[in-house]
């Protein structure tokens, strides 16, 4: 069985990430558990609270699901053409201490997804997380990528996909990413 992390880089309750993570799991190949997760409980990154009082409860809680699933999917929103604070917060507390950032993120196979009310997606928010990926030492899926512009028209006030072309490509990504992680981790 196939384990992947889904982590929605908002915090918003009616988040368009979150939104299309939860349809990927349903999208999700049979084998295959996508695991949904979200930045909630995660305080701002700060050395002196990390030397006096260690890694929060709810950072270790995620960096040990990560550390265990096979593969990561970022859904990523995009604020003022790049990656959201709280997102970038999240990454550095995942890779404090440095030697335990390896365990993490080393080869982890991870792709970037986003939805986004603008007209172009998410890319440039996605192009933002290429250094991040590559400093982490994890192995990107660059063969897929998926924006799903205008979310507010796709995404309902209940958090549903609605857009049944953004279903099918969102289900060909999932499909897509499974088989990279599949052949990066000896899986089915």
């Amino acid at each position: 069985m196939t384990t992947i992390i889904g982590l929605s880089g908002s915090l918003r309750k009616g988040s368009y990430n979150t939104a299309l993570l939860v349809a990927a799991k349903a999208a999700a190949p049979a084998g295959v558990t996508l695991d949904v997760r979200t930045l909630h409980g995660i305080p701002l990154y700060d050395g002196d609270v990390e030397a006096s009082e260690g890694i929060p409860a709810a950072v270790t809680a995620l960096k040990d699901a990560i550390a265990q699933a096979d593969g990561l999917l970022l859904a990523t929103p995009e604020y003022n053409n790049g990656i959201p604070g709280v997102f970038k917060n999240a990454i550095d507390w995942l890779s404090r201490p440095p030697a335990d950032s390896a365990r993490v993120f080393l080869n982890k196979p991870v792709a970037l997804i986003g939805a986004s009310p603008g007209g172009f997606g998410t890319i440039l928010g996605q192009e933002a997380w290429l250094p991040v990926l590559r400093t982490l030492q994890t192995t990107p899926w660059w063969q897929g990528r998926l924006m799903v512009s205008r979310a507010n028209k796709v995404v309902d006030a209940d958090g549903n996909l609605q857009d049944d072309a953004v279903r099918q490509q969102l289900a060909a990504f999932v499909a897509g990413f499974v088989a990279f992680v599949d052949t990066k981790t000896g899986g089915d």
